[in-house]
């Protein structure tokens, strides 16, 4: 049977240090009024600013995803494709078509307002992605999910039309 040795070393006391993190407060939402609309002559993208377009984006998807959902269930009840009528069910596959090409519209959108949520959390939000200057104030207010300024937003709308003529 083997012997169980302690090893019997000397422990010195050191004063540890103890360290302190500073507790993650989160912050509470900011809250705006519903009248309340941004200024040039705030600090551009201010707490204020980011409140506004988060509540902003939240009802329009909000407001889409309510749309989809009734048109969704609207479209189901409204099947006429079984009518025996040959240019009655081809007129209410067009129709069905038309509706889910919209849905789906619908669907990158709140896609894309996802996006543009997730860059509010980033502190990426109004900033544009290939210049990363300022968007501006009256082009987020038309388009609250825009990604970049109008001369970046050109720049690649003329690309898309030059490859897809490729």
């Amino acid at each position: 049977m083997p012997k169980i040795t302690k090893n019997k070393k000397k422990i010195t006391k050191t004063k540890l240090k103890k360290v302190v993190k500073p507790k993650e407060t989160k912050k509470a939402p900011l809250k705006i009024s519903k009248t309340y609309v941004p200024k040039d002559t705030e600090k551009y993208m201010s707490e204020k600013h980011k409140a506004y377009f988060k509540i902003k984006l939240q009802e329009w998807r909000k407001e889409l995803v309510k749309a989809n959902n009734e048109a969704l269930y609207n479209g189901s009840m409204d099947d006429n494709s079984i009518s025996a009528d040959i240019v009655d069910q081809a007129s209410s596959y067009t129709d069905k078509n038309v509706e889910m090409k919209a849905i789906n519209r619908q669907i990158k959108l709140i896609s894309e307002i996802n996006k543009a949520l997730t860059r509010i959390k980033d502190d990426t939000y109004g900033y544009c992605l290939d210049t990363a200057e300022p968007i501006g104030l009256k082009r987020l207010m038309a388009r609250p999910i825009a990604k970049y300024t109008i001369a970046a937003q050109e720049k690649h709308e003329k690309n898309e039309k030059v490859h897809a003529e490729d």
